[in-house]
């Protein structure tokens, strides 16, 4: 059985209503659809001998892989499955310019540059900024084959769109490109020194928009950085460095401005060379080296037994006092507004033995030198020496003590003790001494009762000398009534001498510690004292400028007569030791009392009273009157020399004892003044007769 099939006729020319190019490299085809047409085909060629054709559905259809702003003679074919149609009538038209190729950048955080090759056949530019996530927009035309926008937002990203025109007016591709502004300068910078195990700078700062990353950087030549942190480390540094911290922020465009620049010090270096030095003895001085960035230095002492000292300078040199035999530490440390130095090297000084202060040179004998001291610090060795010019004499020990033997008396030897260390040698300031010669006592001779004149020949000019008085009982003071033997030795630095031979010295005898004068009688006083040490016989003796008084006895009393009566007398004593020496003592004055006055008599008078009368010694004297009689008794008084008082209501017919006597200074009545005898009558106005009794 046989089918058969028609196969339907070509489809209809299509026509083209038009034909236009928005991108450079297609032309779009505007035509119309034919009935029966499936698909169709544009077919595009040029003069240079192009062609293409390309198969599309419907109306209208777009020829690309075209060469840009070039004349292209277009045509459209329809399709079925009978075959193409004949090619419609061609049409003309001509791919628009290509789009620049722009270039971007951000020279400044507020600057986008744009730049392109120049596009061929265009004769203008269109630019438009738009500000990403922001309405607002620029449009530009120029030109030029570059562009400036200027006052942008720091750290935003911008969308630029451009395209160029060819002479027809024809607008050509668009370029689209994208290109972020420079971050702003990061906000306030502050940089902090850290101290763990090594030096740190940190560098701490506020984040900025549009910032992808963070740079600190050092004048120092170190730098560190960050993209999330809002600080970063720069380690490890080194001491007295002076930082000038500077911090950009970055993004694609690249790193804002550096912001203000944060000056940071650490703190100083120690002194690389530190040295001792000790110009004179005693006086000792550390220098160092000078470090970079130091506002002072503290230079730290310490000496061997714990006493610690500093010292606080901008200079380079510290002074001190260094003693004999210390060992001294040394360390300095420089400082600035960062803090301390690490510590540098420590020194130590050790400083020459002291020379021995205690040093006591012994006269073993004349001819013989003990020289003996206390240990000093650091001495290991003493080396002791003897010379006077002619000889010289040594010996080196590891004791504190030496002999030197065979020297000359008095000679001048210069007796050295020189302290040695291995470190220092030996110590060649110590002085010399010069040991002396007992002296010879010439004479001795009491002065008076607390001064003795001793007498010796010097025969060492630079001693002094020293006289002693040995008694029995006490050798700091001269006792009287003691004996002593007197000696004298000399004494000089280096020790003293053999004391001299001794010279006996008999003091004069003590002075009684008490003595009293009583007045016996009108003329003779009755002198008592106590027993004085080493007196064998005593002088005592009354002057007066109308005569004197004296007695010599071996007794602690002694009678005196020929004293006058109201008379003051200068009272002493001498007393004398059995070998003869004297001591000479004064006591208080002695006043003998006012004489018993005479002429006395008894006068009766009216209403039983009698008055005592009698003659009174030149003086105003006080004077006491008492009758004494078998049934009664009576007293009067009188003051200022008056020669009389009244005694009232007498018994008559008695006899009485009638006693008138001076009152002596104290106020005591005198009791050897002479008594007599009265016989009052009853009668009549007189007294009986007087008779004289003692």
């Amino acid at each position: 059985m046989m089918f058969l099939y028609c196969v339907p006729p070509a489809p209809e020319v299509p026509l083209i209503y038009q034909a236009y190019s928005k991108h450079s490299d297609s032309i779009t085809v505007e035509f119309g659809v034919v009935s029966g047409a499936t698909s169709y085909v544009l077919r595009a060629e040029n003069e240079d001998g192009f062609f293409s054709e390309s198969l599309v559905n419907t109306s209208p259809g777009t020829v690309v892989g075209l060469l840009p702003y070039t004349q292209f003679t277009l045509s459209v074919m329809s399709v079925n499955t009978g075959g193409r149609s004949q090619p419609s009538l061609p049409v003309n038209a001509r791919t628009v310019l290509v789009a620049p190729d722009l270039f971007s950048s951000s020279p400044s955080s507020d600057t986008i540059v744009i730049e392109w090759n120049p596009v061929d056949h265009a004769v203008l530019y269109s630019l438009v900024m738009t500000m990403v996530g922001s309405d607002m927009w620029v449009r530009l035309n120029t030109t030029q084959t570059n562009v400036t926008f200027t006052d942008l937002q720091s750290g935003s990203t911008y969308s630029i769109k451009g395209n160029a025109w060819d002479p027809d007016g024809n607008q050509g591709d668009y370029i689209t490109i994208y290109q972020i502004t420079r971050p702003p300068v990061p906000g306030p910078v502050q940089v902090l020194l850290m101290l763990s195990r090594s030096i740190e700078l940190s560098v701490y700062w506020q984040t900025v928009r549009g910032a992808n990353e963070y740079i600190a950087v050092s004048s120092m030549g170190q730098n560190c950085s960050s993209s999330l942190d809002a600080y970063c480390i720069i380690s490890p540094l080194s001491c007295s460095q002076n930082h000038t911290i500077t911090v950009t922020a970055e993004n694609e465009a690249g790193p804002s401005d550096p912001s203000a620049p944060q000056d940071l010090l650490t703190f100083p270096c120690p002194p690389e060379l530190v040295w001792i030095e000790e110009p004179t003895t005693g006086n000792c001085s550390v220098s160092w080296s000078e470090v970079q960035w130091v506002d002072y230095y503290i230079a730290y002492v310490k000496r061997d037994d714990g006493l610690e000292a500093n010292c606080n300078t901008t200079g380079t040199t510290c002074y001190f006092q260094c003693i004999c035999g210390y060992t001294y530490l040394l360390t300095v440390f420089a400082y600035n507004l960062a803090g301390s130095s690490p510590p540098g090297q420590t020194v130590n000084y050790t400083t020459i033995p002291c020379c021995p202060e205690d040093l006591s040179v012994s006269l073993i004998s004349t001819e013989t030198l003990e020289i003996s001291w206390s240990p000093v610090r650091g001495a290991e060795l003493y080396e002791t020496i003897a010379a006077d010019g002619s000889e010289w004499i040594h010996c080196n020990d590891t004791a504190p003590v030496c002999a030197l033997s065979d020297l000359t008396c008095d000679s001048l030897y210069s007796v050295v003790v020189r302290p040695c260390s291995e470190t220092q040698g030996c110590n060649n300031t110590c002085s010399a001494h010069t040991p002396p010669c007992a002296p010879v006592i010439l004479n001795v001779t009491q002065v008076n009762s607390s001064i003795v004149e001793v007498f010796w020949m010097a025969t060492n000019a630079e001693a002094n000398y020293t006289v002693i008085a040995m008694g029995l009982t006490d050798t700091l003071t001269l006792s009287c009534g003691s004996t002593y033997e007197v000696s004298a030795y000399a004494s000089t630095t280096a020790g003293q001498s053999l004391p001299s031979y001794s010279i006996p010295l008999e003091t004069g005898p003590c002075c009684p510690e008490t003595l009293s004068v009583e007045q016996v009688t009108q003329s003779m006083t009755n002198i008592t004292w106590s027993t004085a040490t080493g007196a064998g016989s005593y002088v005592p003796s009354l002057t007066s400028p109308r005569g004197h008084a004296r007695c010599h006895t071996m007794d602690t009393h002694c009678l005196l007569g020929c004293i006058t009566c109201g008379t003051s007398y200068n009272v002493s004593l001498e007393a004398f030791s059995i070998t003869g020496h004297k001591s000479e003592c004064s006591y208080h004055g002695f006043s003998a009392s006012a004489c018993c006055p005479p002429s006395v008599r008894l006068y009766r008078m009216n209403n039983s009273t009698l008055r005592v009368y009698w003659c009174s010694s030149p003086g105003l004297y006080n004077y006491t009157a008492d009758l004494y009689g078998t049934r009664s008794n009576y007293t009067c008084s009188t003051t200022h020399g008056a020669n009389g008082c009244v005694i009232s209501k007498i018994l008559c017919g008695e006899v009485y004892t009638v006693v008138v006597a001076p009152l002596t200074q104290e106020g005591s009545k005198v009791t050897y003044c002479p008594r007599k005898l009265y016989s009052v009558s009853c009668s009549g106005n007189t007294v009986g007769m007087g008779v004289y009794s003692n």
